[in-house]
């Protein structure tokens, strides 16, 4: 696991590099795209490469991490919708070319199940984004979520619920209590992963991510066994780290391969 420290802006640079060069050497490459504030400098940066003619996404396709069961299709607080405004729409991916679970399905299982089946017969994510909660999770797999799970519907814990009502006016009541997620085994299946996690509230979580013991508990410490993960944080989410130092000179002097 590589953890680099920066500044926001220059972790959204930094992934946006690695999108780039894995599309100009595979335009046909499958990325894994998740919503929230911390990919948001991400998207901002490929959005001014596209609009600069230096990135398409023509021949790509891509698929999310979830989505709330029970809201309207195009609720503004879909993650459909979210993902439409913030990114796709402001680039040139194909019509269909991104797919999203189906949380407005009469029946949320059966389309987890076709979600999944959906995923792995694109031959699978070359490239994930992940966000990290404040309760370590990543996308919607809350704690005590198996290692092996696939995409499924999940309850969402009262705290991501409170972390998440800012969207819906601060209302918690209205945030869904469940929602359709791709499962930790399905989301490891990615070539590979980049976390990101910006500000003091994510310190918790990201300290047990990258020194904690492997534990459902934190669900995102499975990515320790991953062997393709970066790990992107500003000093605020770094702050309950012990090993800074080491993480800063490893970066200082990184080891390239000829």
């Amino acid at each position: 696991m590589e953890v680099i420290i920066a500044q926001a802006d220059v972790i959204g640079e930094l992934v946006a590099d690695e999108i780039a060069g894995l599309l100009t050497r595979a335009p046909t490459a499958v990325l894994g795209l998740a919503t929230g504030s911390s990919p948001l400098l991400i998207y901002r940066s490929l959005i001014e490469r596209h609009r600069r003619g230096e990135l398409s996404f023509a021949r790509a396709r891509a698929f999310t991490l979830d989505e709330y069961v029970g809201l309207p299709d195009g609720h503004p607080c879909s993650y459909r919708r979210v993902i439409d405004d913030e990114f796709v729409s402001h680039v040139d991916f194909a019509p269909g070319a991104v797919c999203a679970p189906d949380g407005a399905a009469a029946d949320p299982v059966v389309a987890g199940d076709a979600y999944d089946r959906a995923l792995v017969a694109s031959g699978g994510v070359d490239l994930q984004i992940l966000g990290i909660g404040a309760v370590g999770h990543i996308a919607f797999n809350e704690p005590g979520s198996s290692f092996a799970s696939r995409t499924r519907v999940k309850t969402l814990t009262d705290q991501t619920r409170r972390d998440n009502a800012r969207f819906f006016g601060g209302d918690v009541d209205a945030v869904p209590r469940h929602c359709l997620t791709q499962g930790l085994g399905t989301i490891m299946e990615a070539r590979r992963i980049f976390v990101v996690a910006i500000g003091a509230g994510k310190a918790e979580a990201v300290s047990h991510l990258v020194e904690g013991s492997v534990s459902a508990r934190w669900p995102a410490t499975i990515l320790q066994h991953h062997p393709h993960v970066t790990v992107l944080v500003d000093d605020a989410a770094a702050s309950r780290l012990h090993l800074v130092d080491y993480y800063r000179d490893v970066r200082a002097h990184r080891y390239l391969v000829s």
